[in-house]
This record gives structure tokens, C-alpha cells and sequence, in this order.
């Protein structure tokens, strides 16, 4: 058993971008905020699929380059090899949820 608070972790840029709260050992996940402007960065993984779920706020989420229109209670699903990258358009903060399974780590591709 694991329990913890994300008030415990930190975001990656400060007070936003990616927050793990789980690290393996067979998933890994947490918190994405994106503030106004801010994208998380095109990116694939080879054999990681990585699930988003969008908690507050709206933006865009490009799949393959296909643009996607994000409203809050959204879930995208992205498989291996999907390129992905999500952008925050809109005046107000951005924030999903995200699971990356299986635990790889170093399975990050930056395009």
C-alpha cells in the first residue's frame, strides 16, 4: 500500500507542467496544469500508452497532428508510437490527470 498527497510532489516547472505522484512499479502517473500559452511538448513513447483525463479547464490536444478540442470530463486514450502534445489556448489554467502504463520510464521519444 502507497498513500500520499500531491501537496508532497512537485511540479515540474514550479507551480506547473507535469506532477508524478506514482512511480512504477507497474504504472506511473499524476497531475498536468497548464497555465495560459503553456503546451506539455509533442512526444511519443514506443511502448507506454498514456491515458489523460481533463479535470478543469479547455484547450487542444493533438493526436498524429489532429487536432482535438479538450472540455473538462474529456478522456483520450494515446497508444504507443501515437505522437501526442497538448496546448493551452484559452485564458484560464488547464489540468488533467494522466496514466503512463506499463512503467518504462526511459520509453519518452521528444519530437
Amino acid at each position: 500500500m502507497q498513500k500520499l498527497n500531491e501537496k508532497e510532489k512537485p511540479f515540474r516547472k514550479g507551480d506547473s507542467g507535469p506532477k508524478y505522484l506514482i512511480n512504477g512499479p507497474r504504472w506511473e502517473g499524476g497531475f498536468v496544469v497548464l497555465k495560459p500559452g503553456e503546451q506539455l511538448g509533442a512526444h511519443y513513447h514506443n511502448e507506454v500508452e498514456e491515458t489523460f483525463i481533463f479535470l478543469e479547464g479547455k484547450g487542444k490536444i493533438y493526436i498524429n497532428d489532429v487536432e482535438y478540442q479538450i472540455e473538462p470530463g474529456d478522456v483520450f486514450r494515446v497508444e504507443p508510437k501515437e505522437k501526442h502534445n497538448i496546448l493551452n489556448d484559452t485564458e484560464t489554467t488547464l489540468k488533467a490527470v494522466f496514466i503512463k502504463c506499463p512503467y518504462l520510464p526511459e520509453d519518452k521519444v521528444v519530437v
